[in-house]
């Protein structure tokens, strides 16, 4: 499984690499179902490895040129605020067994639910057809605002860095072509991820630095792949067959879940 393991941790930086999102949201599902590392612990180790390797393909993206550094400014500093708010004064409080009127759930059960309803959201949103890019028009900077500050909620709580949001976000609320809003895709979710991580870190969280750099290596040797798969692949077929793989994982955990 461990082997699984390690191939899983390289198409994690494929996907990033390739569409700007989608691979974060595998990193939690490979770390506890793979790895067997507790959900709460699998969302905090994600934020590392995704924004680790998140940054090395912001860096190549911003050699090749295809970053717009004013848009990363706007939706990176709202963003972030939602993944301080959720890691440090939601998350916190929620117990270790949250009782409702049904019945009673496990905190890591939750997240694990709460995940992969985010997983069947991304699904949908990567097996969609894109609108065409001139057809968009710009949002009002408070709506703006309001999706960069979800996007920092969902990472938070979950440990993803909404890629899958922050693409369609930045062609709409910029106007940017699909290929620039993936280069600053990765530097949203790379400041989101290490902001969230390091104030966790800071809180107290302690971290198995070798098992996590070691799967942050792998992402990375995905992503520089990923990117250079880019320049002479279309994601018109690539992104929805990744989005069907996704719908499967996501209605998977949540099934499991469920039935547990």
């Amino acid at each position: 499984m461990e082997l699984l393991g390690y191939v899983g941790a390289v198409v994690i930086g494929l996907s990033l690499g390739l569409l700007g999102g989608g691979g974060s949201i595998l990193a939690v599902p490979l770390l506890v179902y793979l790895f067997k590392v507790p959900a709460g612990t699998a969302t905090f180790y994600s934020l590392f490895i995704v924004g680790l390797t998140s940054a090395v393909g912001f860096v190549k993206a911003a050699q090749a040129k295809q970053v717009n550094l004013s848009a990363l400014a706007v939706f990176a500093i709202p963003s972030m605020a939602g993944v301080l708010v959720v890691r440090r004064l939601i998350l916190p409080t929620v117990p270790t067994v949250v009782d409702f009127s049904v019945g009673s759930i496990s905190k890591d059960a939750l997240i694990l639910i709460a995940f992969a309803v985010v997983m069947l959201m991304a699904s949908v949103a990567m097996i969609k057809p894109r609108a065409k890019e001139t057809s968009q028009q710009k949002d009002p900077l408070w709506i703006s605002a309001g999706k960069a500050l979800s996007v920092g909620a969902v990472t938070g709580f979950v440990g993803a860095g909404g890629g899958f949001l922050i693409v369609p976000a930045l062609v709409v609320m910029n106007s940017l072509p699909m290929k620039i809003a993936v280069g600053t895709s990765l530097g949203i979710i790379a400041l989101n991820s290490f902001f969230g991580f390091f104030s966790d870190a800071i809180g107290g969280m302690s971290v198995d630095w070798s098992f996590v750099l070691k799967i942050s290596a792998l992402a990375v040797v995905g992503i520089v792949s990923g990117q250079q798969l880019g320049k002479r692949t279309s994601d018109t077929k690539l992104k929805p067959m990744f989005g069907v793989f996704v719908l499967i994982v996501g209605a998977a955990i949540l099934l499991a879940q469920l039935l547990s």
